[in-house]
């Protein structure tokens, strides 16, 4: 596993403890398809299917990631994780979302439909900084 995806994998798992303390029911993680990916598969309080993006960056120093609860992760260059989200990875998200909530009807609630979500770490410091935006 490369350093990036270590990162990447950190700020995921720390992404589903923060659903989850939100009520979130996590249903799957890294739905792989050729065309793209979904790191996080849920459920929200009042049952909407939710895909979340997670998006993860790391500044400062290493003290950060031990207080996060890992000390074996590099640092990253990127300021802002929002940034790393382009319009052709939304694309690629909406197609697999798409294509998946085709196969799971079941899972799709009809007055409430379906959304992905940005989930933004930011790993600063002593700080484990997760900004989420809703309905992008």
């Amino acid at each position: 596993m490369t350093s990036k995806s270590e990162l990447g994998k950190f700020g995921e798992d720390l992404a589903c403890g923060y659903l989850v303390k939100k009520g979130y029911k996590i249903l799957e993680r890294n739905f792989r398809k050729p065309w793209g990916e979904l790191d996080i598969i849920s459920q929200s309080p009042d049952k909407t299917l939710v895909f979340v993006e997670v998006k993860t960056v790391r500044q400062s120093s290493p003290q950060a990631m031990r207080q996060c609860g890992n000390d074996e992760l590099p640092d990253s260059e990127e300021l802002e994780p929002e940034m790393e989200l382009t319009n052709a990875k939304l694309k690629r998200l909406q197609r697999t979302a798409s294509l998946y909530t085709g196969n799971h009807p079941e899972l799709i609630k009809d007055e409430l439909g379906w959304r992905i979500d940005l989930l933004a770490l930011t790993i600063n410091g002593k700080n484990c900084e997760i900004r989420h935006y809703e309905n992008i």
